[in-house]
């Protein structure tokens, strides 16, 4: 893991303090703002900004209740239009009118709702293994384990039972690919390992919350009004191939890029997914060199 990042915190308008990592880099375009999954942490973005860094500045948000943010003593509040205000909290904290978002899953629903509530802050965006359709399926088996406070006596032990959870939905993976997952998901406290996560945020989930109940297609509409990169796994539960051809379809400028072997949701690290990310970010880059010639 780098050291080249800074720790940064902001106190939002509940009163919390919320973690980000800043990843130093150009100042000349917008930065790189990483949003992770619903159980999931800025150490998601790890490999991806020491990649990406100092090309460009990348940021790379804990939303409340996870990791090193602080964990809201109302649940209930534990939504992604919530966690749309953290980030424009974080943006308007940094001085920045702008991002390239990056959005994986939860992080990706909370970039299609930007795109409705702050258009503006989107320069473009990169959503992994998330549409404007959800697959039951995928929730489903989500809901066996979030909220869960299962303790491990070991780092082996936790990377097993991740595993399990994911079944085989990541083929070319390893014991230590899973048990860097497990480093990336979980800490260590008082001899034991557990989800680094307020088990609370399973409450507005099991409600339906995390779910979207409404209709999904007109955010997703407004977030193809700039450019755009969808990620998916092959395998994914939760980003069927047929809500990806109709999001191809209904946005026609819309790049797809398809991880092989790979469930919900692609690390970012794939070789698939690394050569779509730089060919968009290199696309971006020429657009913004056009317009400043």
């Amino acid at each position: 893991m780098s050291d080249r990042y800074e720790d940064g915190y902001l106190t939002n308008r509940d009163g919390l303090r919320l973690h980000y990592r800043d990843y130093p880099g150009s100042e000349h375009g917008p930065p790189l703002l990483c949003l992770p999954g619903l159980t999931r942490n800025s150490r998601d973005f790890a490999d991806l900004a020491d990649r990406l860094s100092p090309r460009f500045r990348v940021l790379a948000l804990d939303f409340r209740g996870r990791a090193l943010s602080d964990y809201d003593p109302v649940p209930a509040r534990y939504l992604p239009p919530t966690y749309v205000y953290d980030v424009i909290e974080l943006l308007d904290h940094l001085a920045l009118p702008q991002a390239v978002f990056i959005g994986t899953s939860l992080g990706g629903l909370v970039t299609m709702l930007m795109a409705v509530m702050a258009p503006q802050r989107i320069a473009a965006s990169i959503i992994n293994d998330i549409g404007p359709e959800v697959n039951p399926g995928g929730i489903d088996r989500i809901k066996t384990y979030v909220g869960k406070d299962v303790r491990y006596r070991s780092w082996d032990e936790a990377a097993e039972s991740i595993s399990r959870n994911y079944g085989s939905s990541f083929e070319r993976y390893t014991h230590d690919d899973w048990l860097k997952m497990a480093k990336r998901n979980c800490r260590e406290e008082n001899d034991e390992i557990r989800f680094d996560y307020d088990m609370a945020i399973a409450a507005p989930f099991d409600a339906g919350g995390e779910t979207p109940q409404l209709d999904m297609w007109p955010l997703f509409t407004a977030l193809a009004q700039k450019p755009l990169l969808v990620i998916r796994g092959e395998r994914s539960d939760l980003l069927t191939a047929e809500t990806a051809a109709k999001m191809q379809a209904l946005a026609p400028g819309m790049k797809l890029a398809v991880v092989p072997g790979v469930g919900h949701a692609p690390e970012l690290g794939e070789p698939e997914a690394v050569a779509a990310i730089d060919e968009f970010l290199e696309s971006l880059t020429a657009v913004d060199s056009t317009r400043a010639g």
